[in-house]
């Protein structure tokens, strides 16, 4: 049974879709955990159409990503530049729907 509950253990971890993820220095909490404890009042914001983790241009810098329907620069000075230590994103994404 044990050997079973090990072999489930490593094939889970091997379904991780993103790499192994690292706090920021500024936070004792990994960005998911971030994410999920702020993405409702995010989201709450007219205009904002999802959030999720993404890279700064760098392409190694873990962000939280905030997608707007439109550009409203009243709207991007409301969202915080950084939570809990990770910075903040914004982009133009438009508005999403879900497919027919």
């Amino acid at each position: 049974m044990l050997s079973l509950s090990v072999a489930g253990l490593l094939f889970l971890g091997g379904c991780v879709s993103s790499p192994p993820q690292e706090n920021s220095p500024n936070s004792p909490r990994d960005i998911h955990a971030v994410l999920a404890a702020h993405d409702r009042e995010l989201l709450a914001q007219p205009g904002v159409v999802g959030v999720y983790v993404g890279l700064m241009p760098d392409h190694k810098t873990q962000c939280l990503k905030v997608m707007l329907a439109r550009k409203d620069s009243s709207l991007e000075r409301s969202i915080p530049r950084k939570l809990e230590g990770f910075p903040v994103i914004t982009e133009v994404t438009g508005e999403i729907r879900p497919m027919k």
